[in-house]
């Protein structure tokens, strides 16, 4: 059987082109990684890294080298290079599913299971965003595509070497989640099948050896740079800490079973009710069926035994889910299966309309895009509902899926006008140019989250401001520029009566504070706009 042709993953890539494009930057993870890497290149650190001084042993180093490449071959920072290293794994895992399940479907099946899985909420938003995860979840996927080519006999000698070699990768790429992962499937799955007893022909002393090297060659790195503290801080505090008593994301046990309905949708519905069906009729015949439905039952419960969790911590597992369900579909004779897609497919048509009835109530910026957007969004899905109708199942979803791609690619061009409220890069780049005309020498934030990560536009650190009075004392010195949340304006009357005596401009959700000297060729006339107290 032919595969996906190579174009067809060319046209999803330009679907989301354009959010590529024209997003900002958000503050809390994209510009802290920008910040931590600049800080890396000004140091010259490769395997220790630090975040406004302190110790960052969070992540594995390896994206942090993209980014400093990026930032060493083009001199600055751009969204559409460093989108590459999420959208790039994320078509290959997707083109890996293709050729693990292509003798067994067709070629309409593997493309209505490209859509889904593209389309998944957590898939094409970590897809669209600078993180490392969908690096992780490629070397993930073709450490398992490795082991199972090996358990099939259709192995090369080679891949003996590429199964740890892709499990490191997995680990320098995030961290535990790439070895257990891969390592305990791979286990659970022969236990399974009885085989317990060759684990060792798929990870015997070669592959262990070939992995603990490499380990211990970036373990040595580590040491070397940033000494016993952070060694300890890698391996310890980021690993098992995280796993028994979390610092960080600390959550239920039951977590994943909540989250993982809207981290999948608008396929969630489809995926169980075909998983649930094929458990109760005994329907996961082949190895293939068995090892997915493996590798997504041991990981569930591994990673919600830990402490640790995060949404995007299951995104290894959304491809199985996806093509688990394809390659149980044709077995399915239950009717019903079909109205779980009439549900996601019923809401994408109503959404629209909904949208179109309370616009005067949304406080967003007007583009035109928007509607033009919600409008492919409601006719694509209303061609899925069609086919829905007519029985054709595949049809639906494709539909359905690229009435949101359509949706995405339309919307993205209104993006411009959303950045303010998205990132820091307009406030911070005109922060710039007005304490370089004014020459004003310090900044200073107030309270908000991600702040000292302006840094990357700034070109140097912006100090914390925690209280008000530390504030109004701070403007009384002078030479200063104070950026201010509007949403922690609004929550005190003292800073807006402040506000109202004081020079300032407002960007997006946030006002540069800063002393008036008469340099500038603008400055503010007419009513100073100051929100009132919110109640």
């Amino acid at each position: 059987m032919k595969n996906i042709k190579s174009y067809s993953y060319f046209l999803l890539f330009i679907l989301v082109l354009p959010v590529l494009l024209f997003r900002d930057f958000t503050p809390n993870n994209e510009l802290k990684y920008l910040s931590i890497a600049d800080e890396a290149l000004r140091d010259g650190h490769l395997f220790a890294f630090y975040h406004q001084g302190e110790a960052y042993a969070d992540k594995p180093p390896l994206y942090f080298w993209f980014i400093m490449l990026s930032k060493w071959i083009f001199g600055e920072y751009h969204m559409i290079v460093l989108s590459l290293f999420s959208i790039i794994p994320a078509l290959v895992s997707i083109h890996i599913m293709n050729k693990w399940v292509e003798e067994e479907t067709s070629r309409t099946s593997r493309w209505s299971a490209t859509l889904m899985l593209y389309t998944s909420a957590l898939y094409i938003g970590s897809a669209l965003v600078l993180r490392m995860d969908m690096l992780m979840c490629m070397f993930i996927l073709l450490a398992l595509y490795t082991f199972y080519k090996e358990y099939s006999g259709k192995g090369r000698p080679i891949d003996s070497i590429l199964l740890p070699f892709y499990i490191f990768m997995a680990i320098f790429s995030k961290g535990p989640v790439g070895f257990i992962v891969p390592v305990v499937s791979i286990l659970v799955f022969l236990i399974v099948k009885k085989e317990a007893h060759h684990f060792g022909q798929y990870l015997g002393w070669k592959q262990w050896g070939i992995l603990l090297g490499l380990c211990a060659i970036w373990f040595g790195c580590v040491f070397a740079e940033g000494g016993t503290a952070y060694l300890n801080n890698l391996l310890f505090n980021q690993t098992v800490n995280r796993a028994v008593d979390s610092f960080h994301h600390k959550e239920a046990f039951w977590y994943y079973g909540v989250t993982i309905w809207y981290s999948v949708a608008p396929w969630s519905l489809l995926y169980a009710a075909t998983i649930i069906i094929a458990l109760r009729k005994k329907l996961l015949t082949t190895d293939k069926e068995k090892f997915f439905f493996t590798i997504i039952a041991s990981t569930f419960v591994l990673l919600s035994v830990f402490s640790a969790k995060l949404d995007i911590y299951m995104l290894p597992l959304f491809p199985f889910f996806t093509y688990l369900t394809i390659l149980l579909l044709p077995k399915m004779k239950e009717k019903w299966v079909a109205f779980t897609v009439y549900i996601p497919v019923v809401a994408l048509v109503l959404a629209p309309i909904v949208a179109f009835a309370i616009r005067n109530k949304m406080e967003f910026p007007y583009s035109t895009f928007i509607p033009i957007a919600l409008g492919l969004l409601f006719m694509f899905c209303l061609l899925a509902f069609v086919f829905l109708l007519r029985k054709k199942l595949y049809k639906a979803i494709n539909y359905t899926s690229l009435g949101i791609l359509c949706m995405l690619f339309t919307g993205a061009f209104a993006l411009p006008k959303f950045n303010p409220s998205i990132g820091l890069s307009e406030m911070a780049e005109k922060a710039y140019e007005i304490c370089e005309e004014e020459d004003i020498d310090h900044y200073y934030y107030y309270r908000f989250r991600s702040g000292e990560n302006m840094d990357v536009y700034l070109h140097e650190d912006a100090i914390k401001i925690s209280d008000e009075n530390s504030l109004f004392k701070t403007y009384e010195q002078g030479d200063c520029m104070i950026f201010l949340k509007e949403k922690d304006v609004s929550r005190s009357e003292n800073i807006i009566n402040w506000l109202k005596n004081v020079h300032h401009e407002k960007i997006g959700t946030y006002y540069l504070v800063y002393p008036q000297s008469g340099h500038l060729t603008t400055t503010l006339t007419g009513e100073i706009d100051v929100p009132a107290v919110s109640q």
